[in-house]
């Protein structure tokens, strides 16, 4: 009886500790493909990792009427270019998770992001659990 319950802790401490939930693993792709790889001078590679083909982030135009849209290829592409122009984030954004909403395969990310202790952002991220990971498939956001 006692090495079944021995077994039982055992097991059950190898699943905390080892075990990541839906939400940890939301977490991990912001932080690294999009936090790390968007904002903080991360490789491409990184940024392609968490992001669906097919993401687009959706804004408002500057009269306040028209939406904009921004797929990732063009956004990736913006960065590839001004990595190669010696343009390189010199001071780091910081992410502050204030709720993550999860159902089934689908999941909702409210962030702020921070530079130099200013909000500068409050993001929304919509992803999609795909059989290999959770990608980024869309993203609306306040600009402060």
């Amino acid at each position: 009886m006692k090495k079944m319950f021995l077994l039982n802790v055992l097991l059950i401490m190898t699943v905390a500790l080892f075990g990541q939930t839906d939400e940890d693993l939301i977490k991990k792709t912001i932080t690294d493909s999009y936090v790390i790889g968007i904002h903080n001078g991360g490789t491409i590679e990184a940024i392609n990792k968490g992001f669906h083909p097919g993401f687009e982030l959706l804004g408002i135009g500057q009269d306040g009427n028209i939406m904009t849209k921004l797929p990732i290829y063009t956004w990736t592409e913006n960065i590839r270019q001004a990595k190669e122009a010696g343009r390189v984030p010199s001071v780091k954004t910081e992410c502050k998770f204030l709720n993550i909403d999860i159902t089934g395969n689908a999941a909702m990310a409210k962030i702020e992001l921070h530079r130099e202790g200013k909000l500068i952002f409050t993001d929304y991220l919509f992803l999609y659990k795909f059989k290999d990971s959770w990608k980024i498939v869309n993203k609306i956001y306040f600009r402060h």
